[in-house]
């Protein structure tokens, strides 16, 4: 498969590499994972086989072996040899075809899976990119050629993951989403008419969020109950930190393993998919999650 267009950044993803926090390595893997493992289903790879991550601008690819592809997670146009595509279902590819993937209509992220998926040599057992770390292959640019393994099952139709029913489907462009929050370890460090506004305010993703973080701007500042700075210690996906400018930054896949801000709650996992999907100035409110206990 040789990338003709990059676009702005496209990854090869798959579901991440557990287990080496404590060596300094983050998990990586695709933000929206179910996007990935229904594009993997649809062309009869495994749920966690590498593809793409496509980033708002799309891509254009050249298969030089026939095979199936499938487009996933944010919607985008679809063209195969020339001739419009569909979304969300097996596509055949004739040897020596153009895949032109367009922009992201709704969303962030974009997921293209082809039969055998991308077998590039795995990096601690995955062969994702890493852009904070450099681990894994670098984001693609124009020219690249990625290898591309045999079929592994007849690629057949698939229903869609299911989304959290209500708030949190994949935003329209200019709507959010309401995530569901555990309590963090640092929840004391938080005053309580901060913890109210996190849990009652609306916030708005900033333009500087990336797959390391999503950076929250324009809601109740969170202030501290305590002075000091805390030592480094772990961090997790979702970690929901009170930097210096007192807004809540997330941490997604490709954050540090540790941390000195201090992490005053924890983002329910099944909603990270959603928050990786919503563009720059999208509402974001927060709620409790419904196990949790915050008093």
């Amino acid at each position: 498969m040789e990338v003709r267009r990059a676009g702005a950044l496209t990854t090869v993803q798959d579901h991440g590499r557990r287990g080496y926090a404590h060596l300094g390595v983050p998990r990586s893997g695709a933000l929206d994972r179910p996007a990935l493992s229904w594009a993997n289903r649809l062309v009869g790879n495994p749920p966690s086989a590498a593809g793409l991550e496509l980033t708002v601008t799309g891509a254009t690819l050249r298969l030089w072996v026939a095979t199936t592809v499938a487009l996933t997670g944010a919607p985008a146009r679809l063209r195969v040899a020339g001739a419009e595509a569909p979304f969300g279902v097996p596509v055949p590819v004739p040897a020596g075809a153009e895949v032109r993937i367009g922009a992201a209509m709704v969303g962030v992220r974009s997921y293209l899976a082809v039969a055998g998926g991308i077998t590039l040599p795995p990096v601690l057992g995955s062969r994702s990119t890493d852009t904070l770390s450099g681990l894994g292959p670098p984001p693609l640019a124009d020219g690249v050629v990625l290898p591309v393994g045999a079929a592994a099952r007849v690629p057949r139709p698939d229903p869609a993951p299911d989304r959290r029913a209500g708030p949190g489907q994949l935003a329209a462009p200019g709507s959010g989403t309401t995530l569901r929050l555990h309590p963090g370890p640092r929840r004391d460090w938080l005053t309580d008419a901060s913890l109210a506004g996190l849990l009652a305010g609306s916030y708005q993703v900033s333009p500087l969020s990336n797959r390391i973080g999503a950076r929250l701007t324009g809601g109740p500042p969170l202030h501290r109950a305590r002075a000091g700075e805390l030592a480094s210690e772990g961090m997790t996906l979702g970690a929901v930190q009170v930097p210096s400018d007192r807004q809540p930054l997330i941490l997604l896949a490709d954050h540090p393993t540790t941390g000195g801000y201090p992490v005053v709650a924890i983002v329910e996992p099944a909603d990270l998919p959603l928050l990786a999907q919503l563009r720059p100035g999208a509402p974001v409110r927060f709620r409790p999650h419904e196990t949790s206990q915050w008093t």
